[in-house]
């Protein structure tokens, strides 16, 4: 009956291990807050949370690419499979076309990589030195972290082409084993006292796992992408561009949605300040990513079912993993504001390291219609197409100018307004409008 259960809800192995990763991110979270309020002071904390902020801004220089290559990959991995060596078989122009894929997007993440340690690493030098904390050091770790961030950014499209190949189950059994080592690894230097140094500790644990995962367990996997000379290869111009200019617009406004809030306030209300406001959204996004594990691990599934056309398992298998999404995120929500609410009734000095319950309970609401959102996106873009970039031109621009303008005035409580006022008013309605749309043109065309 329990296997039954959780086919039904569609649990297998490699929503298993993604939700696994996710619990132990909510398990870290709290863990984590927990050190910091004992072994670093409120300014460190803030700068900590800044720095990861400052550190998302890689998605100006990466463009969406990673997204593409998932959904392209999956479209000709339904042609292809892996033997138990690890290396690609099947269909040959299939896997011409893989290959000329993935030689594609490696050349274009080096470049991407120098880019972001150069002009991520001076933009970021040149806002922290704003701070009045002069006792802090900051520098080092700052441009040490930025190059080790670099590196992991080159490494992204060699795990997107996996996860497109449905490797999914691996690469989630790899970042449980990943996100374990590196929360130790932080906890362990935390308690070392070593300060802002603990995240190029935790970072180098990330940078040496990916190696592994990628030069030795998938090295026959990757071998091909440096020998083969078939002839059919991927246009970039004709099938890759249409949808990644509209990927690379949306990427590049993705950050005044995700990652604009902890910058607004460490500039305007100082790091302890942007300390609170960081560890609070850092659990917020790890609920949201929990929730997202049971639609995130099937994309490449969609895509398979997409080229084969079969489109009422398509939405049979969307329908129910996006329901099971919201209902997890909708009760995570619900007991992360009560579990928040209860440690400022009983005056517990972990509270004062995070929001109070107001603006707290804004993006919880907030948090919880953005799955929605997350889930429609999902399903359009498995079809190799890009039709939100118009509503995610209106809703970033108008969520980072209301963050930014009440976040100023306000602090995290006008954030939080501003948060929730553009992904209710904008977001939700306008992408439901899009998603009911292109679903009813896309599967009558086919």
């Amino acid at each position: 009956m329990l296997i039954k259960f959780l086919r039904w809800i569609e649990v297998d192995r490699a929503v298993a291990f993604a939700i696994l990763v996710k619990v132990w991110s909510l398990f870290a979270g709290p863990v984590t807050l927990y050190l910091i309020s004992i072994y670093l002071s409120p300014e460190i904390q803030g700068f900590y949370y800044t720095f990861l902020s400052l550190i998302a801004l890689q998605s100006f220089v990466e463009l969406g690419f990673y997204i593409v290559i998932t959904q392209f990959a999956s479209h000709e991995w339904a042609s292809l499979e892996l033997d138990h060596d690890r290396r690609i078989r099947g269909d040959p122009p299939a896997l011409s076309r893989l290959i000329g894929l993935g030689r594609l997007v490696f050349k274009w993440y080096a470049g991407a990589s120098a880019i972001f340690v150069l002009l991520v690493g001076t933009g970021g030098y040149v806002f922290l030195a704003q701070s009045s904390d002069p006792g802090i050091i900051w520098v080092q770790p700052w441009f040490v972290l930025v190059l080790l961030s670099g590196l992991q950014l080159w490494m992204l499209p060699f795990i997107s082409l996996l996860e497109g190949c449905n490797q999914v189950k691996t690469i989630n059994c790899f970042r449980l084993i990943q996100g374990v080592v590196s929360a130790c690894a932080l906890w362990l230097t935390m308690y070392l006292g070593m300060g802002l140094w603990m995240v190029i500790v935790s970072s180098t644990m990330v940078l040496v796992l990916s190696l592994f995962l990628l030069l030795v367990y998938y090295r026959n996997f990757f071998e091909p992408f440096f020998n083969f000379t078939g002839s059919n290869s991927i246009h970039w111009r004709e099938e890759i561009w249409p949808m990644q200019w509209r990927l690379a617009i949306a990427g590049l406004l993705n950050y005044f949605t995700c990652s604009l809030y902890t910058p607004v306030i460490f500039h305007y209300h100082g790091s302890a300040a942007a300390g609170r406001m960081g560890m609070t959204w850092h659990l917020l996004v790890a609920l949201s990513s929990l929730a997202m594990a049971w639609v995130a691990t099937k994309v490449p599934r969609y895509g398979i079912l997409i080229s084969q056309k079969k489109f009422v398992e398509l939405d049979r298998l969307f329908f129910r993993a996006s329901s099971v999404s919201l209902i997890v995120i909708g009760s995570g929500a619900l007991i992360l504001w009560i579990l928040i609410y209860g440690l400022n009734q009983a005056h517990y000095p972990i509270a004062e390291r995070l929001l109070e319950p107001l603006p707290v309970g804004l993006f919880c609401i907030g948090i919880v219609l953005g799955q929605v959102s997350q889930c429609q996106s999902a399903y359009l873009r498995a079809h190799k197409k890009e039709p939100f970039l118009i509503l995610n031109i209106i809703y970033s621009l108008t969520n980072g100018l209301m963050v930014w303008g009440f976040g100023k005035q306000w602090g995290a409580l006008g954030a939080s307004i501003g948060y929730l006022a553009a992904m209710s008013l904008i977001c939700i309605p306008m992408g439901t409008v899009i998603w009911y749309r292109c679903r009813l043109k896309w599967h009558l065309q086919n």
